[in-house]
């Protein structure tokens, strides 16, 4: 790259005169490639200042690096933004947050991707679009570039995963060559520091209804003389963990619904059974009925984690009220769980009471069938939870009673 591209008003920031588009790389000990990355960077800024009429900036996003990077960058035109958290994605966050430019182009700093490749995003944000991703399996992937397990196992199990979670839509949901605009960066509150900062950022846009795209991308070698980063098991159980952190409607909610409905299932046929209008023995006896109590419980407990974490996202800024949950927001209150956990307690109260005294007219022999004493004993655990979970939503919301506040 020529010092006349280098020394050109892309390749620096000012406050009197921001740049339109920033590329961040993060960097931790990439003295070797640097020089490549830098120079590639330039090319595309100069490309942007040509085709689409932008200026713009390269930020380092250096994370502790101890073999000179820093200087190395600031000599060939970057700026340097140092990044005392440590990992991959919070040294994407911390140069996304000290980026100067509206859009910003971000990518690794091992020459594995073509930031020329970025013009096409940066057009893309220009058109109105929110975030633009890469596809690497549209673009191409260079022999050598990509392991077997990740290409053929872990990227499309976890895309797929992804996008059967949250539809994204993605086809490559884990591509490190991505641009979205500041705006949209300030947006997703990001906040993973590893590998799984990938999964998050789509997570995130497609939680908050943001406008993706994506463009062909391509992969080559990296040109490191070392190991990668990455580290394919850990990081891959990092992003599919947070798969299912950000996703309580398949951690808690499905669970707890298929619970709760194999529980009703059961325990409809044994009291059909109990007062004759099916015919006896029942296909569910005693124990079919303990475990069905059981799911009962654990079935209700998952849909009221399913609506606090729900909450919580929504609290946090990253998640968007279900419309459902909106429409009745009135009924998302302390009060009235405390009030239905009572009812339920209640109830409760009177069934035992009432096959106690069965019990007892029985001289404390065994009861003779224990389905009413499973299903009231079921009605009052359901009933505690109700309750706790009441006071968990409220302290969720921010100590407030109505759970689901509508602006």
């Amino acid at each position: 790259m020529s010092e006349a591209i280098q020394s050109e008003e892309f390749s620096v920031g000012s406050d009197q005169e921001r740049p339109d588009v920033t590329i961040v790389m993060p960097c931790l000990n990439e003295l070797d490639s640097l020089p490549h990355c830098i120079g590639n960077a330039l090319e595309a800024l100069a490309r942007m200042s040509s085709e689409l009429g932008l200026s713009g900036e390269i930020v380092i996003a250096d994370n502790g690096s101890t073999d000179g990077s820093q200087a190395l960058a600031t000599e060939l035109g970057a700026r340097v933004v140092p990044v005392a958290e440590k990992g991959y994605g919070a040294a994407l966050i911390g140069g996304c947050r000290g980026a100067w430019g509206r859009y910003i182009v971000m990518g690794d700093c091992d020459g594995s991707y073509n930031f020329t490749e970025g013009v096409a995003m940066v057009a893309k944000l220009q058109e109105g679009h929110d975030v633009c991703m890469g596809n690497r399996f549209r673009g191409g992937i260079a022999p050598g570039a990509m392991p077997w397990k990740n290409r053929h196992i872990g990227n499309p199990a976890l895309t797929g995963i992804l996008n059967l979670f949250f539809r994204t839509g993605m086809g490559d949901a884990h591509c490190g060559l991505r641009a979205l605009t500041k705006d949209a960066f300030e947006k997703l509150k990001l906040t993973g520091s590893g590998m799984e900062f990938a999964s998050e950022m789509v997570i995130k846009a497609s939680l908050l209804k943001l406008d993706m795209v994506e463009v062909p991308a391509t992969l080559s070698p990296d040109l490191r003389d070392r190991e990668p980063h990455l580290r394919p098991w850990r990081d891959g159980w990092r992003h599919l963990r947070y798969l299912f952190m950000l996703s309580p409607t398949w951690v808690f909610g499905v669970p707890g619904a298929a619970a709760l409905i194999i529980a009703l299932a059961i325990f409809t046929f044994s009291t059909m059974t109990y007062f004759g209008v099916l015919p006896s023995p029942s296909v569910f006896g005693v124990s079919w009925n303990i475990v069905a109590g059981f799911l009962a419980t654990c079935g209700h407990l998952g849909l009221i984690m399913a609506l606090a974490a729900h909450f919580h996202g929504v609290r946090n800024g990253y998640r968007i009220l279900r419309p459902t949950i909106r429409q009745h927001s009135r009924w998302f209150t302390l009060e009235r769980m405390l009030l239905s956990g009572l009812v339920m307690l209640a109830g409760s109260a009177i069934g035992l009471a009432a096959v106690a005294y069965q019990w007892i007219d029985a001289s404390f022999g065994a009861l003779e069938n224990p389905l009413p004493l499973v299903i009231f004993a079921t009605l009052g655990g359901i009933g505690v939870q109700t309750i706790i979970g009441g006071f968990l939503l409220s302290i969720i919301a921010g100590n407030e009673s109505q759970f689901a506040s509508v602006d």
